[in-house]
């Protein structure tokens, strides 16, 4: 295999999505993005990165912000833990390394959050430092261009194709590089349906193409399947508001706030009223309305949600609720997308 490089180099030049943390790469910027980007595809996540910017313009604001406005500044991009370990990192560079990210692969490494991808993406695109950052969109790439059926999945294939990418990295343009990997696989040869071989940069190169086996590759291990899970919901309403709850500090949606329901429980009307009343709420004559049934799939769980809507006197909230308005869960509350089914009867 020739040096892809210069042909790799001169389209990413050409042809670059224009990024605010592209034009902007400071190591925090990159740092934010990497991490807004697991799981979120860039249209999506470009919002709030600059939403979040705005609130947070450096690492030490991070590393003191309270943490129901980060959760609320992160609602809607899921996965919360990852914006917990970007606080957790923040104070420790705080601590550590004066407010600024160090110029050091292993450093960046050691701190809460940040992986092998991200470490790389930061060390290279920010510091120039000649390092991997090898994501799904770069496993893609190499596992067409060198028709390799290796499970991508696997660590040792995965190191593999590690030394392979660095075979050809550029060490004076290792960002740039790492960059153009990721942007060709995000932009022609794609993960989902055929890959745009007809303006890729390397296709006289691509063993794949050649080989006829593009649609077969990468190759990745079967997921295992989720534990399916009911869940009973109760959006209980008086004049102070939604009653809601704060989910324990660790596990699944640790800290955020979700309306009252049971777990792994599928309840009758009736005894949705019964465990109300058990936990003290006066529920006068109200009558329950059925809720619209829903799903929600999380990575390793899937929520079955069904539940009731019901209207109750004013009174205090039960040990461990609140009661929250409309315009405080819109400013101040942190609702997860799990419960989107529900959020426009709650948020009005």
């Amino acid at each position: 295999m020739e040096n892809i490089a210069p042909a790799l180099l001169d389209w990413f030049y050409k042809n670059h999505r224009i990024l605010p943390f592209r034009e902007d790469p400071t190591p925090y910027h990159v740092w934010l993005s990497e991490v807004m980007l697991q799981q979120t595809r860039v249209s999506a996540a470009l919002p709030y990165y600059e939403r979040f910017l705005a609130a947070l313009p450096d690492i030490p604001a991070l590393a003191a912000c309270d943490e129901e406005k980060l959760h609320k500044l992160w609602e809607g991009l899921g996965y919360y833990s990852r914006v917990r370990n970007l606080q957790k990192a923040a104070k420790i560079v705080c601590e550590q390394y004066g407010g600024q990210l160090p110029a050091d692969y292993a450093a960046l490494r050691a701190l809460p959050g940040i992986g092998d991808y991200t470490a790389g993406a930061i060390a290279s695109i920010s510091f120039g430092i000649p390092v991997p950052a090898v994501d799904g969109n770069v496993l893609r790439v190499f596992s067409r261009l060198y028709n390799d059926p290796g499970v991508i999945t696997d660590p040792k294939v995965k190191k593999a194709f590690t030394a392979r990418v660095m075979e050809h990295q550029p060490p004076e343009k290792a960002g740039d590089y790492n960059q153009a990997l990721m942007e060709l696989g995000a932009l022609v040869c794609v993960p989902n349906g055929a890959p745009l071989c007809d303006v890729c940069p390397l296709a006289g190169l691509c063993q794949a193409r050649a080989a006829g086996t593009t649609a077969a590759l990468p190759q990745k291990a079967k997921p295992k399947p989720r534990k399916v899970l009911p869940v009973t919901v109760a959006l209980v309403e008086s004049p102070a508001g939604f009653l809601v709850q704060q989910r324990p500090a660790k596990g699944l949606l640790a800290g955020l706030w979700q309306p009252l329901l049971w777990e792994s429980e599928h309840l009758l009307q009736a005894e949705v009223l019964a465990r109300l009343a058990a936990l003290g709420v006066d529920t006068g004559t109200a009558v329950p309305e059925a809720l619209p049934a829903a799903k929600h799939i999380f990575s390793h769980i899937e929520w079955l949600l069904s539940g009731v809507a019901l209207t109750v006197p004013e009174q205090a909230a039960p040990a461990g609720c609140v009661w929250a308005s409309r315009e405080e869960l819109r400013t101040t509350y942190t609702l997860p997308g799990a419960f989107a089914a529900y959020k426009d009867r709650m948020l009005g």
